[in-house]
């Protein structure tokens, strides 16, 4: 019998509901949830300095709803909720049981915590030296510590920083007793955590063709049956809105990577060797992944102060708009030099002009410069009024990736307060596996083609990785295919995003989900706090590509 793992959270601010709604909408196995985005780390680093819980107390809240269900049908939760303080969140467990008049083992995994260690801060992305004190450090750990905590008989594991798909690959691992070596079914679990960690992403919610998607309003959050050989079948609960299908897999399967080559901490896994098939309504089988041998390292995400920030908005209408914007930036340079920051950013997408700087002093870019620009205000273009009143600096932080050795990073756990022993971990070698792929190619040279959205046969989902942008793009079958591969190249996706131009653009083809990923190198600046971008997580990047004109097949469109 498969293992039943759902989810009822996919960031920190998903639906409150979620978890009752999964426990109560029919069996399951684990119920596990994801607070953890890059940015909620630097969240609850501030929450932190401000005396606030440095873990995410809605989970609390969730877990109030169902701890006694969960208790009396032996339902295991599981989630990374810890933040930067999951033994704080794991006593928080503990006294909400007590008040609830339960008897819960509650498991915590530490060891992610390297703030304070000595690091080799050299970004693992642009190979920059850091030189900035790190707020937060934190190692990405795997499902191993999470296994050993539910073997040992743990109710509730609390973690830190895990990988998002280590909420399931621990789970599968305690279940069915996978060792180094198992790459395969390792690679399998982690796929269906992937497809799974983004809550609603995976049955239908932020999809390309979402007019398809029925009762999207009250869609349900999804469920990985997780069979002994890593495959799975990727569900959600019946009379729930939303939908299932190997279009929504396939869309959630494209966020938010690079490379088809995956690694992670428990297994590398390789996504070009995914294979999805519509089993039933609202059911789509997972299999032939396959798995080769985890780095020798693992990633860290460290946070830092990078300074202050502040944006102004203004509305530019009517004639002249060019000539609107010099001279709005003419006046505003006038009262406060652009050279007295270390960052200005400007961007004007009709109608809206946008002017943000960034200082290490926060008097700079408060008042000084936010003042500075209400004061041009009859005094500048006409039609000028805002759409921010003049504020104070905020603070931003900055994400930045380091890789450290595996063997340095000792993770732990304790239950109900009390160590519980590791069993020694086997790793292996890094080997690069290497697998063979139908490829799947065809001309379309001579066929008559027609100008429409590109978005009229493709679908787009897109997200950001530090200060990099992912863009996946899949059709719906083999032939589109081979048309898609060839014309979507990384010249023609700069021709059709302009604002691309100029950045290091990789590509990869998945031609098993007939689908090509590309990855924007730096387009989000230092990260997503740290973004000047209207669209700072480049979640619409997708969509903005899907709505250009592209020379179609016509009888794609029949």
């Amino acid at each position: 019998m498969s293992l039943r793992v759902a989810n009822c959270s996919g960031f920190y601010g998903d639906r409150l509901s979620a978890a009752r709604e999964m426990v109560e909408g029919g069996p399951i196995d684990v119920l596990t949830g994801d607070w953890l985005a890059e940015l909620t780390m630097l969240i609850l680093a501030g929450n932190r300095l401000k005396g606030r819980p440095g873990y995410a107390p809605t989970f609390l809240k969730q877990l109030e709803q169902v701890l006694g269900t969960c208790l009396e049908r032996g339902i295991k939760i599981v989630s990374n909720a810890g933040g930067l303080d999951p033994a704080g969140c794991a006593e928080a467990v503990a006294d909400l049981a007590a008040k609830l008049g339960l008897e819960a083992n509650i498991a915590c995994v530490t060891g992610d915590d390297l703030t304070g260690t000595a690091l080799d801060l050299t970004n693992a992305d642009t190979g920059e030296k850091l030189t900035a004190t790190p707020l937060t450090a934190n190692a990405y750990l795997g499902g191993r510590p999470i296994a050993a905590a539910l073997s040992a008989g743990a109710d509730v594991v609390v973690t830190g920083r895990v990988t998002d798909a280590a909420l399931v690959t621990g789970p599968g691992i305690w279940r069915y007793g996978w060792r180094p070596g198992d790459w395969d079914a390792l690679a399998g679990s982690v796929v269906a955590g992937h497809v799974i960690e983004c809550g609603c992403q995976a049955t239908g919610g932020n999809y390309a063709f979402f007019t398809e998607i029925p009762d999207l309003a009250h869609c349900g959050f999804p469920i990985a049956e997780l069979a002994a050989d890593g495959s799975s079948v990727i569900t959600k609960h019946p009379g729930t809105g939303g939908a299932v299908t190997v279009g929504t897999v396939t869309a959630q399967l494209l966020y938010e990577i690079a490379a088809p080559r995956y690694p992670g901490p428990d297994v590398t896994a390789h996504f070009d060797t995914v294979s999805l098939t519509q089993e039933a309504p609202d059911r789509v089988r997972v299999t032939g992944v396959r798995g080769s041998p985890p780095p020798g390292t693992l990633k860290v995400a460290v946070n830092y102060l990078g300074g202050y920030r502040n944006t102004m908005t203004l509305m530019v209408t009517g004639l002249d708009q060019e000539e609107k914007v010099r001279a709005a930036q003419e006046a505003l340079w006038a009262r406060v030099p652009r050279d007295s920051f270390d960052d200005v950013h400007v961007t004007f997408d009709p109608p809206l002009l946008r002017i943000t700087v960034m200082s290490a002093d926060d008097r700079i870019a408060g008042r000084a410069f936010s003042s500075a620009v209400v004061e041009t205000g009859l005094a500048s273009y006409p039609g000028f009024y805002g759409l921010t009143p003049p504020g104070n600096a905020a603070p931003y932080g900055v994400y930045w990736p380091v890789l450290v050795p595996a063997s340095s990073v000792r993770p732990a756990v304790t239950l109900n307060g009390r160590p519980v022993a590791l069993p020694p971990e086997d790793r292996p070698v890094h080997a690069e596996g290497v697998f063979e792929q139908e490829v799947r190619q065809s001309s379309y040279a001579d066929r008559p083609t027609v100008r429409a959205p590109l978005g009229t046969v493709a679908g787009a989902r897109s997200g950001d990785k530090g200060g990099n942008a992912n863009l996946g793009v899949w059709v719906r079958s083999a032939g589109q295919y081979g048309w898609l591969s060839a014309y979507l190249t990384v010249e023609r996706l700069s021709e059709l995003l302009p604002e691309l131009a100029g950045f290091r653009i990789e590509r990869h083809e998945l031609p098993n989900l007939n689908a090509v990923n590309f990855v924007v190198h730096g387009l989000l600046g230092r990260g997503v706090a740290a973004s000047p971008r209207l669209d700072p997580q480049a979640k619409a990047l997708g969509e903005e590509l899907r709505a250009q004109e592209a020379d179609i097949p016509a009888d794609f469109l029949t």
